[in-house]
This record gives C-alpha cells, structure tokens and sequence, in this order.
C-alpha cells in the first residue's frame, strides 16, 4: 500500500508556511517532503488586527493557490490551520469563506491554547525532550505562546497578544526605533506578560524551547556569530541569555530599516519586524529567569501532521474520543457539575445508535467524536440556568477551552448540544447558518441521533440497557431493553416525542419497541 501523503498549512499573522509529508500509518511518523514559505503580512494594515483588510487578504488567497497546487501535484490531501490574525479578525468568516470558494481549501481556526498544542506536538517531533518538564516559547507575528509540558501532558499553555508583527504596528510603525518607544514597548510587554509570570513561576522546568520565525532568525544571527552560515540547520541549536542580550543590543544600535537589513544572519524581509521580536524574548528571558534556550526547527505545522495522524490513522486503544480530547470534555463537564449518571447513560445510547446507523448517515470516527463530546456536556448548560439550557450549553461549550479541538470543531459540538432538546436547526439561527453547508449537515445528524438517544433516558435512571436495530425500506425499528422488569414505558414516550428531527434527517419512519 502506499503512503497517503499530507499537506498542512500554517496561516500565521506574519507568513503562512506548507510542509508535505510521507506519513506511515503503522508507526504515525512522517517524512517531510518538502517546504514552501510566503511572506503574507495578513495582520498588516489594521488596528490591533481587527479586521483582514481587502489587500492582505488577496495576498493570503495568492499564496494558498499556490500551496494548493504544489499539495495536489504531490498527490497531499490538505489540512489548514489559522492563528492570530484570522482567529481575531471581525471579518474571519468572509476570509473562510473567499478561501474556501477560491482555492477549495478549508480553513480551520485555532484557539490560543489550541496553537500551543499544536507547536508542542511539533516540538516533540523535533527534539529529544519527551521526557523532560520544558518550558515552550513560540513568537509569532500576532501573539506569543507558553506551554508547560511533558511528554503528551500538558501542566499550563497560554496564549498573549504579543506578537513581532502587532507590537511593530503599535510602537514602531515609522520603521525608526527611538529610545522612547523602546522604553514604552518593554514596559508594556512586561504589564502584558504579569499573567503568565506568576503562573509559570509556580513549575519548575529543565528546558527552554524556543520555535518560529522571531526565536529561528534570532538563533541565526547568534550562530553567525559562532561561524555559521546560511546553510547551518539550527534545530537543537542553543544560545545563552547573554548571547541574546548581545544580539538584541545590535539590531537596537541598528535605527533604520536599510541598517537592520544589513546584520548578518537576519533574513532581511523581517527586518521591519526583528525589533518587536527581540524585545519580546529578551523579556521573556528576564521575566521568566531563563539562562538558555534550545532552538526548534518543528512548530506548528509539523504538529498539524501529527495531530492528523493520530486523528486519521492511529487506531485509539478505547473506543472513545482520543485521550487528551477526552480529558478536555471531562474538566468541563467537571467544572460546570453536570449529571454525571445521565450524560453518561446518554452518551453510550448516542454512540451505540451512531453505531447502529452507520449505512443511514455515512459519517466517519472523527464525527463520531464529535457526538461523544457533545453527549457528555449536552446539559452543561443546566449550570446557568434549566430554563433554556440547551443554549447556555452552547455558549459555555463555544467558549471553553478545549484542548485538541479547533474553533470549527467546537463550534459543531456547541451546535449538537444546542439543539438537543426543543427547536430543530433553523436558517434563522446565526450561529447554524453561519457554518458551511457540510458542518450544518453533520449537526443535523449527529444532533437527530442525540435527541434520541437523550429522550430514551427520559426518567434519568439507566434504565436501558442493550439497545438493536432494524432497518428495512423507509423504517427503522429500535428494540430496548432493561434488567429484570424495568418499565421503559416513559422512555419509549420520550423516544417517540423526539424521533422528529431523527425522521427528517434520515427519510425514514423511526419506531421503538421493547424486548
């Protein structure tokens, strides 16, 4: 069999970056094809990166066609991720959706703790650090990222709106550096960073990792230093804090955009960024009491390879949603004090039905998920209030943070959970109507399935316990039963009361009967 091969794409603030990799399926690790880089600047040319203006976003379109066609001429099936500046733009949905109509590429948007996920997977591809408690650092063009983690668990992840390309916007956006406006950047990138500098000081950490374009160009400019050159790979590579501060002291002496351009080892089209970039890691090192750090090569869009391996590939020892997604839904659930017994018993109704279904709706292990996690906190919003509950599930699930999870993905879980109980999705409703056509197909199917599966613990005692099928013509006939002699009448009738949506969907009768 050959190897599937895939693309992903890293949106960033400042460029957007495509790796293709040879994956093998029996071991999930890749080998990397190739690379292509394009300076895209999507973050440029509005205030605080509210808003994608029209030139940056024909720039990033641009630059996607291009990654596409280089992805479908080596046969790579492609997966996108975008970060600050889309993840915070007003306009995100008009920038998805011109992408995905001119290039035929689907966008997904990660949270700031999604992100450093993400870059923590592609760290550990990179070096050998699974073992030790390190302490990640990522500088993108939009905002900074901290993780704490060892091996595949993560203590703390934070996401700042720090970022090389926001800061020049805001304090050196004339190109000059003065003394004035170094002083109110320092100050600031302090004041912002107090969060994350109280909470990191309560780990303690072996190693400093640093990734991404501002940490890689200053590592470059050390080595250059060292008697490198252009060529020297720098994964694993480490600079001292006094080689930073060194460093950060050169490109400060340097006033002018033509003089920055010239210090060897920066790559000049950053040059008009480098200054933000420094100044925010020589803070962090301060802050954060950092003495060195080693370098990765991997970050984000490595970790996009792994996370689709192990979503599409590894076959998961147990039957549910993959470990660290699980953990995420659990915190949440736990948080919020959820009923534990019934949205377990819910669940695995959900998912034995999903199961039984299969040739109805033609759905994969991925929506599968989808429809666990939904099931378990479907009725998190009972913490707010009983009344309307299905909608504070989901506003308390579209704005949780939920580790392994983009922003699409949870916003297609907060819409399962939403509409398991009272109206069916409506064109009306503007957080439905707001995700593409495939999104809203999978909400009606997966929210028809739990709106059973929820009417048939409709006493809230478990009182099922095996559940089968029968599908012939246009019906569709579940046999329930219990233990001993459980009366399941009142969950047939609410079985019955809720199998509407389950009918439209699916273009069959739905009947249930008791064994």
């Amino acid at each position: 069999m050959d190897k599937p091969r895939l693309a992903a794409i890293d949106i960033g603030t400042n460029s957007f970056h495509l790796i293709i990799a040879e994956v093998d399926t029996n071991t999930g690790k890749f080998n990397i094809l190739g690379r292509e880089k394009q300076t895209v600047r999507l973050g440029s040319g509005s205030t605080d990166m509210k808003f994608l203006s029209e030139e940056a976003t024909q720039r990033g379109i641009d630059a996607l066609k291009k990654f596409k066609a280089l992805a479908d001429s080596a046969g790579a099936s492609v997966r996108a991720i975008a970060t600050s500046a889309v993840r915070e733009a007003k306009n995100q949905d008009q920038f998805i959706y011109r992408v995905l109509i001119e290039t035929g590429i689907k966008v997904e948007v990660a949270s700031g703790v999604e992100e450093a996920r993400y870059i923590y997977l592609g760290i550990l591809q990179s070096l050998p650090v699974f073992d030790k408690n390190i302490l990640m650092i990522d500088i993108g063009g939009g905002s900074t990222e901290f993780l704490i983690g060892r091996s595949r668990d993560i203590a703390y992840d934070n996401s700042l709106k720090l970022g090389s390309s926001r800061l020049t916007q805001r304090f050196f956006d004339d190109g000059e550096t003065q003394s004035k406006q170094l002083k109110a950047c320092r100050e600031y990138i302090k004041g912002f960073m107090q969060p994350v500098t109280r909470e990191i000081s309560k780990y303690k950490f072996e190693t400093a990792i640093g990734s991404s374009g501002t940490i890689l160009n200053l590592a470059n400019m050390i080595s250059f230093k060292k008697g490198g050159n252009a060529d020297t790979r720098l994964n694993n590579f480490i600079f001292t804090r006094d080689e930073l501060h060194e460093t950060v002291n050169e490109i400060l002496e340097a006033k002018t955009l033509k003089q920055r351009q010239k210090i060897p080892g920066l790559d000049p089209a950053r040059a008009d960024i480098i200054t933000a970039g420094a100044l925010i890691l020589e803070q962090i090192f301060k802050e954060l009491k950092i003495k060195e750090m080693t370098v990765s090569e991997f970050a984000l869009r490595e970790g996009i390879i792994f996370d689709t391996i192990e979503k599409q590939y590894i076959v998961k020892e147990s039957d549910h949603l993959g470990n660290l997604r699980y953990a995420s839904v659990m915190h949440i659930a736990d948080n919020f004090r959820i009923e534990k017994e019934h949205s377990k018993h819910v669940t695995e109704l959900a998912l034995k039905i999903f199961d039984l279904t299969q040739k109805l709706h033609k759905l994969s292990r991925q929506e599968r998920e989808y429809l666990e996690a939904a099931s378990i906190l479907h009725e998190v919003g009972a913490f707010v209030s009983h009344s309307q509950h299905h909608r504070h599930s989901y506003y308390l699930i579209r704005n949780a943070e939920m580790l392994g999870f983009t922003e699409n993905e949870k916003e297609i879980i907060a819409n399962i959970a939403r509409y398991h109980r009272k109206s069916h999705p409506k064109a009306k409703h503007p957080d439905f109507v707001k995700l593409g056509e495939d999104e809203q197909v999978i909400i009606r199917k997966l929210a028809a399935i739990l709106r059973v599966a929820d009417g048939l613990d409709r006493s809230h005692t478990s009182s099922i316990k095996d559940i089968t099928a029968e599908l012939s013509d246009k019906k569709i006939t579940f046999t329930i039963s219990g233990e001993g002699e459980s009366d399941l009448a009142l969950e047939v009738w609410g079985a019955e009361s809720k199998k509407q949506l389950f009918e439209e969907v699916f273009g069959v009768k739905a009947g249930f009967e008791v064994n």
